[in-house]
């Protein structure tokens, strides 16, 4: 968590969070309206803990699920009493009035201590009396839901009595329509600590794809943590990819972040007080997003008190990125991009690969340096869009081309002085070496307006 209650310690790095929630498949309950349905069941998670936010700042609308955090077990399988129950129960009330699942948090970092859930899953008779604690809390607050945060087993016995604490869970919570979820390290030792059996009990997993990394919870490397959970057999559409509301390593929130200087909306580092904070900013949130959509089940926050709640929230950047996922390209001017040396902008080889250079070439007329300029300030062709890599700011940043994905990254807008401006990293486009040779490949750099940074775009 933030100061007071510093987050989860990942595997690897440091914590990892209490994420995942509800309803794989949408299961129906009889206690509660059916949940928010996003395309294709995507699922949108978001925590609220006890001590943080109020549950009338929640953006309801745009989320599937939201997990309450957290209730602490005790060592003979019995639950300690939940903090501040009537935030709980006013959050599933409201929840339920906007279709939104809400289920309980079991578990959370707890400074590191799961001795309890060490001594209650060893026991037969105290996992049976903590399934039975479970089941008479979900029934007394009306939850959809369990999401079990025990961080973490280790490999081995302590592995073996989780899974067989799951499976009972799921034997008791799933015939009834209640969801079972589970937050899950990102990377490294820890994995192990769950069972590949745990996968048929869960609806889905929570991945927590943050405090490690570096820069904290970047692209490529929250993707391959995902991507390592789908390897050991879990289906994509029972992975959730977890992002961060915070920076490392000073946790300053989101909020407080974009408080600071509003251009922080758009970045992923920003530095203060001589440290480099780095976190999730709205074009890698939406990046992460339109992956997801493709290669998994949903997406997780940590958490929702650290939010804006205006154009820049995160949360409304998952939502957008996901209800906009289905809709055609946006039509425009077409023809070609002409620049320095009256070259053209073209795709390397036109390859539609992810990835594949974009550069400046002798114009041919091919359908390779043929740009639709589009209604979202894409440039697009080929059926995809012109990209900086990795959502880079800094210059010298190459441009590539990339699946359309709603990101700060693809966004460029045409100045009067003839450059065009990449309001996410604050850079215009540029030929490399102020060169029009075949080949010359385009990045980003501070804007000036040089003959290298002036382009023609389509009549």
């Amino acid at each position: 968590m933030s100061s007071p209650r510093p987050r989860r310690r990942s595997a690897l790095a440091a914590g990892l969070l209490a994420l995942t929630t509800a309803a794989a498949g949408l299961v129906l309950t009889p206690t509660a309206a059916e949940a928010v349905v996003l395309p294709n069941n995507f699922k949108s998670v978001g925590y609220l803990p006890s001590w943080a936010g109020s549950v009338n700042s929640v953006q309801y609308n745009k989320l599937t699920h939201i997990n309450y955090a957290f209730v602490l077990p005790n060592s003979n399988g019995t639950l300690r009493a939940v903090e501040n129950p009537s935030k709980l129960s006013s959050l599933v009330s409201l929840g339920h009035a906007n279709n939104v699942k809400v289920s309980i948090a079991i578990g959370g970092w707890n400074d590191g201590d799961d001795s309890a859930f060490e001594a209650l899953a060893a026991n037969a008779g105290s996992r049976t009396t903590f399934v039975n604690s479970v089941v008479s809390f979900v029934n007394q607050y009306g939850l959809d839901g369990v999401d079990m945060d025990w961080e973490y087993p280790d490999p081995g016995t302590s592995a073996n009595n989780y899974a067989l604490l799951m499976q009972q869970l799921s034997n008791a919570l799933r015939p009834q329509g209640k969801l079972l979820t589970a937050a899950v390290v990102s990377e490294g030792y820890y994995v192990q600590g769950v069972p590949t059996s745990v996968f048929g009990y869960v609806d889905w997993l929570n991945i927590m794809a943050y405090d490690g990394g570096s820069p904290h919870a970047n692209y490529d490397w929250s993707i391959n943590s995902v991507n390592g959970w789908k390897a050991r057999g879990l289906p994509a559409g029972k992975a959730v990819l977890g992002v961060p509301f915070y920076s490392r390593p000073g946790y300053y929130t989101y909020t407080q972040l974009v408080g600071m200087d509003p251009a922080n909306a758009n970045r992923d580092c920003y530095t203060v007080s001589g440290v480099q904070q780095c976190y999730n900013g709205v074009p890698t949130v939406k990046r992460k997003t339109q992956w997801a959509l493709a290669n998994a089940g949903g997406m997780m926050n940590w958490e929702l008190s650290q939010d804006r709640n205006d154009s820049t929230s995160l949360v409304s950047a998952i939502y957008d990125t996901v209800m906009g996922g289905g809709t055609p390209p946006p039509t425009g001017r077409t023809g070609q991009i002409t620049g320095i040396g009256g070259k053209c902008v073209d795709i390397a080889a036109a390859s539609t690969a992810n990835g594949t250079p974009i550069q400046l070439y002798a114009c041919n007329g091919t359908t390779a340096q043929r740009w639709t300029v589009a209604s979202d300030s894409t440039l697009r062709a080929l059926g995809k869009c012109m990209d900086v890599t990795s959502a880079g700011t800094a210059n010298g940043t190459k441009i590539q081309l990339w699946d359309c994905n709603g990101s700060g990254a693809q966004v460029w807008q045409a100045q009067s002085n003839g450059t065009l401006r990449n309001p996410a990293s604050n850079k215009c486009l540029d030929a490399t070496d102020n060169s029009s040779a075949d080949g010359t490949r385009l990045q980003i750099w501070d804007c000036f307006a040089g003959a290298n940074q002036r382009w023609t775009l389509p009549a």
